[in-house]
């Protein structure tokens, strides 16, 4: 079975792209393309992983974020036009596992979300390992 990942991203055209490169690379993606809607669907579908956008219609990424982290663990990669330090600090402080901006390379945020499961993965082995 595949990993989902869900894209919450309102420009069409760049939800799509990034939703081909994911599907090339064996996951399942699902895309909503705003702010409520991601949250509804990150709740009803519970990826994997999830690519946020910073600036959506309807509730921002920030706050999707933030609502996100009191909720899950699911890792989050934001990727936005916002390229200013104090964007991509506010993006990680508000829960973000990482930032990519805008114009971006589809096959380094495929490589940035596969790295970032690994992480997710390695910890969850180890302490379950540990557990036992």
């Amino acid at each position: 079975m595949s990993q989902t990942v869900l894209i919450i991203e309102d420009d069409r055209r760049i939800a799509t792209w990034i939703k081909v490169y994911f599907e090339r690379a064996g996951f399942s993606a699902e895309v909503a393309y705003d702010g409520q809607a991601g949250l509804a669907a990150a709740r009803s579908l519970a990826p994997e992983l999830i690519i946020l956008d910073l600036m959506l219609p309807r509730l921002g990424g920030i706050e999707v974020c933030k609502q996100l982290r009191q909720e899950s663990d699911i890792p989050i990669i934001m990727l936005t036009a916002k390229e200013a330090h104090s964007d991509r600090i506010k993006g990680l402080d508000s829960g973000a596992d990482d930032y990519i901006v805008k114009p971006f390379n589809p096959d380094e945020v495929v490589a940035r979300a596969k790295a970032v499961l690994r992480r997710v993965h390695s910890k969850v082995q180890k302490s379950s390992t540990a557990a036992t």
